[in-house]
């Protein structure tokens, strides 16, 4: 039976900890979706496109993993994937309570689903999507927080907005 994992996430845009985590669950999983949170009621730094783009260039020495989008439900998702499991990412105990949280809704709406945490690197646990977007946007330097392939898609975003 194919071992098949979800990592679902926004990845606006995806950090070094993203990667690291999508790394680590491909070697747990004999198939794992990178799958892209689609919510039109909020407004993105890079478009859906842009984030596929970007997990594309960052995971394609990875064979077993591939990237999607998807809206609705998550569990709904999983199922309709054929994935019995979804990979979260943890960097602190806050990212905690609310995976936490968000793992019991997801049994209560499917228990057939199982969450699954991995902790990032240690070198890693203070970014987040939206500390790169905001060095990013004040003219920082963010290339040590993304993988190379992801930096100039970044840079083209702050260029259209200039």
């Amino acid at each position: 039976m194919l071992r098949l994992a979800i990592y679902p996430g926004s990845f606006d845009p995806p950090t070094l900890g993203h990667i690291d985590v999508v790394e680590r669950a491909s070697r747990l999983f004999d198939e794992l979706v990178v799958a892209v949170g689609v919510n039109s009621s909020k407004n993105p730094f890079l478009t859906v496109e842009q984030r596929i783009e970007a997990l594309q260039a960052c995971t394609k020495h990875l064979p077993n993993v591939r990237v999607d989008q998807f809206k609705g439900l998550l569990v709904n998702y999983t199922l309709e994937q054929g994935a019995r499991a979804i990979v979260r990412g943890l960097r602190a105990t806050a990212d905690f309570e609310y995976e936490f949280q968000m793992a019991m809704v997801n049994r209560r709406l499917c228990d057939e689903v199982e969450t699954v945490f991995l902790m990032t690197k240690w070198e890693h646990s203070y970014l987040s999507s939206s500390i790169v977007r905001e060095v990013a946007m004040l003219g920082g330097d963010y290339s040590e927080m993304v993988n190379p392939e992801v930096a100039p898609i970044i840079a083209s975003v702050i260029a259209s907005r200039s």
